[in-house]
């Protein structure tokens, strides 16, 4: 087995995935990083890609969408991957020119997990599917492959940010729940906008009747990347459903708390105006017919009128079981 590695500059890498058993034939597959004038003008002079493949390739451009595109030689694609930056999910954009025998990669240094890919196969390529077959398409299957699973590995963070939400819930702290539903639904609402359009890109490559879409005997490949796709929704669907159940249960315990704090300021407002309306009575400039103005003891005495007033109130409100 001949494994060639080269590196062409700080942001371009090349390796060559050769397998001695076709010794006629051969993979490269070309790693670029924050692609900018000078890689793209690289990408330019080695191969005849369409331009405006070779603008949306650049870091400054960022497509708001994935495509894929079917040349007469190559497959230009390009794709979004979620990844976590701050605690918030974060949209990456992956392109991709597919030749029959070199893969072209470009994207952002946020990714991992191509960077992960790559040293794989430059240290031990013969793990990798892409030495058995030596076919871009494989190669392309295994880094989505790999994508995926990252993706995977958020999805698993959210379920266990959703588990502490439930348990802060119940611990009934409202509010902080309140600011985590907020955060956790804008990320997944961010991952389902990346993940959405996953499964009709797959379809798409495995329809292209090229040359360099995978043959029948590796569609099964694609066809998986078909149900990690499906899977991924089919999560991303219950984990939008176990939010939306948890801001119900979250907005009842505020709507009880809140309804119970009513009804205490209510019963001390009703019980507060009779005593009100007392002391506005006795309070009245008047002196002719006015009671308990020259009687001994007569401010002890409203009170006691008062205090007995609060008192019926309060019995009256217990015997109707609003306390």
């Amino acid at each position: 087995m001949a494994k060639n590695y080269k590196k062409i500059s700080s942001n371009i890498e090349k390796l060559i995935i050769d397998n001695p058993t076709t010794p006629k034939e051969y993979l490269t597959w070309i790693n670029i990083k924050n692609a900018r004038k000078k890689e793209i003008e690289y990408l330019r002079k080695k191969y005849n890609f369409n331009l405006s493949h070779l603008q949306a390739s650049s870091v400054k451009a960022s497509s708001q969408r994935p495509m894929i595109e079917k040349m007469n030689d190559y497959i230009f694609l390009i794709i979004h991957f979620p990844v976590l930056e701050n605690d918030h999910v974060t949209v990456s954009e992956i392109e991709f020119f597919i030749g029959k025998d070199y893969l072209i990669t470009l994207y952002n240094d946020n990714i991992p997990a191509i960077k992960e890919l790559f040293k794989l196969c430059q240290k031990d390529s013969e793990s990798s599917l892409s030495f058995l077959f030596e076919s871009s398409a494989i190669l392309l299957y295994e880094i989505l492959e790999k994508l995926m699973s990252g993706t995977y590995i958020l999805l698993d963070e959210v379920s266990i940010k959703i588990y502490e939400l439930e348990e802060l819930i119940f611990s009934q702290n409202s509010k902080t729940a309140a600011s985590q539903i907020l955060y956790l639904r804008r990320n997944i609402i961010h991952m389902r906008k990346i993940m959405q359009n996953h499964k009709n890109i797959i379809k798409k490559l495995t329809d292209i009747e090229i040359g360099l879409a995978p043959e029948e005997n590796v569609k099964k490949y694609y066809f998986q990347l078909l149900d990690h796709s499906k899977r991924i929704w089919e999560n991303l669907e219950n984990q939008r459903d176990m939010i939306e159940v948890l801001n119900s249960t979250n907005d009842a315990f505020l709507n009880y708390r809140i309804s119970d704090i009513m009804k205490t300021l209510t019963i001390f407002s009703v019980i507060v105006f009779p005593l009100t309306l007392l002391a506005a009575i006795f309070g009245m400039n008047t002196v002719n017919g006015m009671p308990f103005i020259n009687t001994e003891n007569g401010f002890w005495i409203i009170i006691v009128i008062m205090l007995t007033g609060c008192l019926g109130m309060l019995f009256f409100f217990e015997r109707k079981k609003w306390l």
